[in-house]
Order: structure tokens, then sequence, then C-alpha cells
């Protein structure tokens, strides 16, 4: 698939979200940008988070990931499952009683300023990081297929990336992003359908067959029982599924906003157990089709991709679906499906960051409407100016697989969060204003330290994603010490 043929099909999907845009944005307040002024329909953000949860990552790294895992990343998706229950019958019933925009104002009613602005802190982090890291696969993407070609620098195919979101979400914030990202998920789905249903009958197998096919079950081991050392064994696979679930989703306001736009507690929950239902089996068929790509990239002698000397699984799928020999058939959909799935989670991403900084740390109360929109855009652009200066900084600094490096990062960065709300959730307790930041920081140090000790040094121990409840432990921990005596709470 040419160059420009790919060019002509991003332009296309992109006047498409801009006239979505423009429909939905005509009002333009804060209150529609903000919470889609609690209007929004329930299946539609429960159609369009899947499309969000998943993002560009997934898209390309699990199916790129089954050769070295196998479908042992099956193990975290069930994980995830039971955190979504979480989320919707522990979480959401407190957000709803409150009646707030950033969930973090749970944190300033709870123990005051001091938590309410660290637990705002570790989610611009953790957002910044993660949107960053999907975007930055996206973008690596383009780059090796697109604007290579054309010798465009990769800083500008960032800048075009990031710069495309700010247009068609500047206005309409999140009532845009619920009809975009239903939209994008559709889209996502369609390509990955349409890739699995071409490969399958390239490796001249029947759908029904396939699941019986030496080429499948070759790659399809889900369960890892044998050794509990193993970062993949699957009790620290579940449990850390759920607790970054709890955590990337629970704890945190790009997720919670689509759910806080429905109309109640009642349609916000269904949109949870329904959305996480559907999230599990299309997790399966990303991992389905990662086993075929493998399959016939063997078949067909198409090597992995290879990048500064590195190998890069990533881009399995796209060498596939573009130069596999499939044709437009495969590579017209997959670009589809690839700018789907990143807009989906960046865009929302995007508008959240600007949400919880205008709200959680910058006062808007006193100003007018005309001041307050102002400040939104400002903020807007300037969210957008430090997505590109990090996106950029990740083709240095990133080595792993997407996918592992995201799950990582978010053991380090959410941990303290999930310590707070546990802590505040679970005890009475009021806690010592001024030691929360110290609180948080040394967990989020120790965690670190923690997380990069030898396996030879645990007795072959290796640390898996259980790294995030231990942080939020260590959080919760240090809440304990510095909580304050019954007679001044």
């Amino acid at each position: 698939m040419s160059p420009t043929l790919i060019t002509v099909v991003i332009a296309l999907y992109f006047l498409v979200l801009m006239g979505i845009s423009l429909v939905t944005s005509k009002n333009d307040t804060n209150s529609d940008f903000f919470s889609a002024s609690k209007n929004a329909p329930w299946y539609l953000v429960a159609f369009g988070m899947v499309g969000a949860s998943l993002s560009g990552v997934t898209f390309i790294s699990v199916p790129g990931w089954v050769g070295g895992t196998q479908f042992s990343y099956l193990q975290v998706v069930i994980g995830y499952l039971l955190g979504y229950f979480v989320v919707a019958f522990v979480l959401l019933p407190i957000y709803y009683r409150l009646n707030v925009v950033s969930i973090y104002t749970y944190l300033d009613q709870r123990f005051g300023t001091s938590a309410y602005k660290t637990g705002a802190f570790f989610f611009l982090l953790s957002r910044v990081l993660g949107a960053s890291f999907r975007l930055f696969l996206v973008a690596t993407v383009l780059q090796q297929f697109v604007f290579d070609y054309w010798n465009f620098p990769f800083e500008g195919t960032v800048i075009l990336s990031v710069l495309f979101i700010w247009a068609y979400t500047y206005k309409g914030g999140i009532k845009t992003i619920v009809w975009t990202d239903s939209l994008q998920t559709g889209m996502m789905l369609f390509s990955v359908v349409a890739a699995v249903i071409l490969i399958t009958q390239s490796l001249e197998l029947s759908m029904w067959g396939i699941w019986e096919s030496p080429e499948l079950n070759s790659l399809s081991q889900v369960w890892v029982t044998d050794d509990p050392l193993r970062k993949d064994y699957w009790l620290k696979s579940v449990l850390g599924g759920a607790f970054i679930t709890i955590a990337m989703t629970g704890l945190d306001q790009d997720m919670m906003q689509k759910n806080l736009s429905c109309r109640n507690l009642k349609d916000a929950q269904k949109n949870m157990v329904s959305m996480s239902v559907v999230l599990v089996l299309v997790n399966v068929l990303f991992l389905v089709l990662g086993a075929l790509l493998y399959a016939y990239s063997a078949k067909f002698q198409i090597d992995i991709p290879v990048v500064d000397g590195t190998t890069k699984t990533d881009l399995l799928f796209p060498e596939i679906a573009l130069n596999g020999g499939l044709g437009l058939l495969l590579g017209v959909p997959f670009i589809l499906g690839l700018i789907a799935a990143a807009y989906s989670s960046a865009d929302s991403a995007l508008t959240a960051l600007t949400t919880s900084f205008c709200i959680d740390f910058i006062s808007m109360e006193g100003r007018t409407e005309v001041a307050q929109k102002k400040l939104r855009k400002q903020t807007h652009i300037g969210m957008s100016l430090l997505l590109i200066g990090v996106i950029i900084s990740f083709k240095y600094l990133l080595e792993k697989n997407t996918i592992d490096g995201l799950l990582t990062v978010a053991t380090y960065t959410y941990g303290p969060l999930l310590g707070l709300f546990a802590f505040g959730i679970l005890t009475a307790h009021k806690v010592r204003s001024t030691g929360v930041w110290w609180v948080a920081g040394i967990s989020l140090a120790l965690a670190f330290i923690i997380g990069n000790i030898p396996a030879e040094s645990l007795g072959g121990y290796q640390l898996g994603y259980e790294l995030l409840p231990i942080n939020g432990a260590i959080t919760f921990l240090g809440l304990w010490l510095i909580r304050l005596p019954a007679d001044k709470r």
C-alpha cells in the first residue's frame, strides 16, 4: 500500500472526525467540554470506552506480543474484568453521590487540599506518560510506513498527530469524544475482524477450524501455573490486572470522565459492566489475530521489522497489513483501525488532562464564563505541547514492547493514587496534610527500587504487575503512620 494512498485515507478519516466535532460542539460551553452536560447515553459511552480502553497499543502491541508470551496476556485481561466490577460497584457510587466533575475532589473532601493536589498530580503524571506511550506507537508506525518515504522527520509526525487531535476536541471536549470514540471503536473492531478473516483465508483455514489448527495451538497457552516465581504466573497476572483496572480506570479522570457524563449512577454502572464483558471478548480476538500473524509470517517468510538495530514485534501487524501481499482489502481497514484506536484513547486523554488541570490546579471559580473558556483553551494548547515533548523523548528512551512498558509504568505512577483512595474508603482516619506529598513521593521511590531488584536477589522471583498493589500498600502504610489522633480529626 503506497504512502500516498495511506495519507489520503488518513485525511478523509480526519475530515469525518472534524464533521462530528462541528455538529457536537456548537454550544462550546465548559459544561459540554467537561461533562457533556451529564446527558450522554450510557450505551454510546460504553461502546466508545471499548476503543478508549484498548487504544493503539493494544491494536498493535498485543498481537505482536503473542510470539513471546502466547495467550498468557489473557490472564491479565481476566483480572481486568474483576477490576471493572470493583469500579462499577465501589467507586462509581462514591463519585455520583458527591456529584464530582474531577474525581480527585473526593480526596479534597476526605483529606484536604494537600491530598487532593497529590492525587491530581499523580493522575497528570500517569496520563501524560500513558497517552504518550499510545501516540508514540502510532507515530512510529506512520513514520515507518508513510513519512520516511518523504524524508519527513519523526518530530514532525508527532506534531501532526497531536495537532489533529487538538483540532477536533478543542471546542466540544467530552461531548464530542462520546460520539467520535463510538465511531472509532467500530472502525477498530472492523479492522481486526477483517484482518482475522483475510489472514485465515490466506492460511487456507476455516473460521471454525482455526481453533483446532496447529498455527493457533502452538501459540495459545493461556495459564502459567508451573512456576510461582515467574513474572507471568497466573495469580500474579490476575491480581495485577484487577488492580491495574481499578487504578487506570476507576482512579483515572480520563476514563471516569466518560462515566460521569452518563445521566445517573445506574446508567454508568450498566455502561461499565457491559463494556468490561465486551472488552474481554475483543482481547481474545486480538490474541487470535496475533497467532495468525506469526503463522502468516512463517508461511510467507515475512521478517519482523527491525528499527535502529532492535527487533520490533509491535510492527509485525502493520508490516503484514501494508506490505504482506494482502492488498487494499487489509491495508485500508488497518490504517482506519490504527488511527481510530490511537485517537480514541489520545483524544479523551487530552481532554481529561485539560479538565483536571483547569479544575484541580487552576481556580476557575469567580471568573466569568468568557474568562473560564479562554483559560480552558489555553490549557488545552499547553497539554498538547506537553504531549508532543514527551512522545518525542520516547524515541530515545523506550526499548521494551509497548504494552509491557505501558503497564510497567502504571505500576509506579498509579500506586500512590491506589493507596490514597483505599485509605479514604477503608478507614475513617484523617491525615496530616503536610505529610501526604512525602508519603506519595517515598512510595513511588520505594516501588521503583523494588521493581528494579534483580530476580537473582529475590531467589529467582520475578516481579510483575503485582508491584502496583505493593506500591499502593506502601502508600496506605505511610498514610496510616501520619494519621491524626482521634481528638484532632
